[in-house]
Order: structure tokens, then C-alpha cells, then sequence
């Protein structure tokens, strides 16, 4: 039996900074060199080139992301180095970098061009602009939700085009019942010593309005009437754009008698020992999230989850923890449902079924299924 042809697959996104689509495209160019496939990427840069590169994927710098029409100069450009390195698949993830792909790709001679694989990580605004998502060959969905989204904003793609791979996380790196280090707890108590003693409750999500954080504080009104030895923990990044809200919210919690009862903590980059330490963690987006990483880490690592029932995350709690889920906006109920899991704590599996073996598996089965597929004519 011939010996599996290996692949050369070339990503594109505007960074490679942080944030879920970046993880994901550095985790996906690992498995592909692992595999011996080659894996190239192309991106403005940022923190996580170095751990790509390290893993044996190529690196290009380009300003592909950039929300200009200097941008479509690099149309020609990126037509030129999909024949020069031989790419198989070209797989955007971003709207920009899609259209440079998509005019690229669609200038080529159909019967030797690359595959074209788009990823729909978001509820994108309606547009002709945002369309360019669906015009993969195949077409990733991150969730049901998404799937829900392209089926509804988008009838003419193609069902059969169209893949639904979750979003996944690796249980070595957030294990069920997972204890920081010593060292690390050390840190913390010097950190925060008020905490000694405290029962956490922890709503991680960078500071935005749709994020929760008002309903947050207002649960927490309700909590301390009944539980004052709780203390929740606000964690996430605070855009200097966005000192408005902040002082919105630390005035709130003054009026309603809770800032003995709250930190806000800025980004950190321990997010899962905060998570480890925390008896429920919290997801409150008062949008669907199209899938919700971070609750899928808290849920790996245990711990249990108060979610909104809508979007990526209510699939998470159907399959994991289904007695989270609580209808958006109640604020009584995420109250009621704290007091009683404070006193007995839900038993959170330890086994489930979004992990990123899974994930990682299921996006190259794409790779190999579309190369080998017949183009259409």
C-alpha cells in the first residue's frame, strides 16, 4: 500500500498573540508535524511564534490582517507563494485574511490549486463581507450554535460542506482535581491575603459589557446576605478603553454593599491555578459565546459551572454538567444554585468528550478527506 501523501497546509490569521483562534491554529500546526506533515502560517506575528516555530512550522510575517485597502496588494503576492511552496490546503480563519485567501485561491487553475478550508469561530455580523467564512471547500463550525448561524444567515452553502468540530482541551494540561504548586500558593496568599479562609466564586472574562460582570456582582448581592464568607474574583484583561466600565462597576458594587466582597484582577496568565483554587466558577455572557474555552477548562479541571443556557457553553453543560445551566439574566436562580452548591458541591465527570486529541483529529481528517476529494468543476 502507497504510503500516505504528506500534506503542506498554510494558515492564515490577522496575529499570533493570544486568544482562542491563535491557540488553536498554533495546537493544529503542531499535530500537522507530528505527523510529518509541513505546516506554514501566515500572520502579522506576536508571542505565540516562538512556540510554533519551536514545533517545526514556518512562520511568515505579513500584514494580512489589516482592515485596509493596501491589503489587497497582497493578493498577487499571496497567489505567487501558494505555487512556489506547493501548498495542499489553505485553511483562513479570519474575515480579512479570508478574502486575501478567497481572491487568491479563485485566480488559480482549479484543477492543480490548493484545497480552501475556512473555520467559522463566531456569530459574525451579516454581511457580504462576513460571507467570505462560507466559501471554504469545507467549511468548520465551532459549535451547533455556529452551524445554527451559517444555516440561517447563509442557506446557499453547501450542508454537505459544512463540519462541525468543537473546540477542545488537552486533560494533561487541566486535569480533574488539579492542585497548584506550593510555590504558586505561596505567591497568592501574600498576594491576597483577605482570601484566607474565603469561598471563591470566579467569573473569568475580559471586561466588556455583554461579559456578565454586572450580573456577576448583583448574584453576589444576594449571595453575602446568606454566605458572607464568600468572595468573588473578577479576572480578566481591562482595556484602558474601557476604564468607564470599570469605574461603572466598582461604583456599583459600592452602592449594593459587595466591595469587601469582590477583586477585579487584571489578565494573568495562572488563570488555571485562580480556577483551581475557585469553588464555582462562572460563565454569564449575556450574548451566546460561540463555544467558551475557559468554561470548558473549569469544567475539565472539576470544577463546577454556573452558565447561561445559550451558545457554545450550554452544549459544554449538556454534555458534562446540565444541572449548571440557568436561564439568562436570573439572577435569583444563579443565586439559589450557588447557595446550594456551596453547601453540597455537584460532582463534576472527570471524563468528556471536547478534548483537543479529538479536535486536532477531526480538523486534519478534513485535510486529508478534502485533498483527496474531486474538485468541482
Amino acid at each position: 500500500m502507497a504510503e500516505e501523501k504528506k500534506l503542506t497546509v498554510l494558515q492564515l490569521l490577522p496575529a499570533l498573540q493570544s486568544g482562542g483562534v491563535e491557540r488553536g491554529t498554533l495546537e493544529v500546526a503542531q499535530a500537522l508535524t507530528k505527523q510529518g506533515h509541513r505546516a506554514l502560517v501566515i500572520s502579522a506575528g506576536g508571542r505565540l511564534v516562538v512556540p510554533l516555530t519551536k514545533a517545526g512550522a514556518e512562520h511568515f510575517t505579513w500584514p494580512i490582517g489589516k482592515k485596509s485597502l493596501k491589503t489587497l496588494l497582497l493578493v498577487g503576492k499571496l497567489r505567487k507563494f501558494l505555487m512556489e511552496e506547493k501548498v495542499d490546503i489553505v485553511h483562513a480563519r479570519s474575515r480579512v485574511p479570508a478574502w486575501i485567501a478567497w481572491l487568491a485561491w479563485r485566480g488559480m487553475n482549479p484543477s492543480t490549486r490548493p484545497r480552501f478550508v475556512t473555520t467559522v469561530h463566531g456569530p459574525y455580523s451579516v454581511s457580504a463581507y462576513s460571507a467570505v467564512m462560507t466559501k471554504g471547500e469545507r467549511v468548520i463550525a465551532i459549535s451547533k450554535m455556529i452551524i445554527n448561524y451559517i444555516v440561517r444567515n447563509y442557506p446557499k452553502v453547501p450542508q454537505e460542506n459544512v463540519r462541525l468540530i468543537y473546540r477542545g482541551v488537552d486533560p494533561k494540561q487541566f486535569p480533574s482535581g488539579y492542585t497548584p504548586p506550593d510555590d504558586w500558593m505561596r505567591q497568592w496568599q501574600q498576594e491576597h491575603p483577605g482570601l484566607a479562609g474565603k469561598k471563591i466564586l470566579l467569573l473569568p472574562a475580559r471586561l466588556t459589557r455583554w461579559k456578565g460582570q454586572t450580573d456577576f456582582i448583583d448574584m453576589l448581592e444576594q449571595v453575602i446576605k446568606t454566605r458572607p464568607d464568600v468572595h468573588g474574583l473578577i479576572v480578566g484583561e481591562t482595556h484602558p478603553r474601557k476604564q468607564a466600565f470599570m469605574a461603572e462597576l466598582e461604583a456599583r458594587s459600592k452602592r449594593l454593599g459587595v466591595c469587601q466582597h469582590l477583586s477585579f484582577i487584571s489578565h494573568r496568565a495562572d488563570l488555571r491555578e485562580i480556577m483551581a483554587i475557585s469553588d464555582i466558577v462562572y460563565s454569564l455572557s449575556r450574548e451566546p459565546e460561540a463555544f467558551g474555552r475557559v468554561s470548558l477548562e473549569a469544567l475539565s479541571l472539576g470544577k463546577p459551572l454556573i452558565a447561561y443556557d445559550h451558545g457554545g457553553v450550554k452544549e459544554q453543560l449538556a454534555a458534562i454538567l446540565p444541572e449548571g445551566a440557568i436561564s439568562v439574566g436570573d439572577i435569583g436562580q444563579a443565586a439559589r444554585k450557588t447557595l446550594r452548591w456551596l453547601d453540597t458541591p455537584p460532582h463534576v465527570p472527570e471524563q468528556n468528550p471536547f478534548t483537543l486529541e479529538r479536535m486536532l483529529t477531526a480538523t486534519l481528517d478534513v485535510y486529508t478527506e478534502l485533498a483527496r476529494a474531486p474538485r468541482s468543476k
